[in-house]
């Protein structure tokens, strides 16, 4: 039998190349990501800029830049297949660029270092169109009490 980080690891490979539409992660929903790749430790999803994602100079709006960045890299933590959900400690970010409605922008996360407690991820938001690093950080998360559960996790 499969354990549920595996199970949910298995339905978004089972997405890619599609706008997720399965999730544990009610905001990973809203976001509505298109899997590029999934790896262990790595993955690269691309958006599409929304209305209600902008500012009101109609731009990405930093907040949105970092919740894309903690969604993923806390799907990106779950493909580690570990026991345990863990909770961000901190986000560090730097905004390089903007994007605008309309534009498809492409995240991409990778595991630095995975200890038993503590798991750093790095972050990178670009306009793979333009060419253009939109924003690059970090984030460390830490190991919590709750398991991941067959109710949490995508069928």
């Amino acid at each position: 039998m499969k354990n549920d980080t595996t199970q949910i690891r298995q339905g978004l490979i089972a997405q890619l190349g599609k706008t997720v539409t399965n999730s544990p992660s009610a905001f990973m929903l809203w976001l509505a990501p298109v899997v590029r790749e999934i790896e262990e430790g790595s993955m690269t999803f691309d958006y599409q800029v929304r209305k209600e994602m902008t500012n009101p100079i109609g731009t990405l709006h930093g907040g949105v830049t970092a919740a894309i960045m903690d969604d993923m890299i806390g799907a990106t933590i779950i493909s580690l297949g570990r026991e345990h959900f863990y909770t961000t400690v901190n986000n560090v970010i730097d905004y390089f660029s903007t994007a605008k409605i309309g534009d498809t922008i492409t995240g991409k996360t990778k595991i630095i270092k995975a200890g038993r407690q503590i798991i750093n991820v790095q972050f990178e938001l670009w306009n793979m169109d333009k060419e253009r690093l939109l924003a690059r950080g970090y984030s460390n998360a830490l190991k919590t009490d709750h398991k991941i559960n067959e109710a949490e996790s995508i069928k």
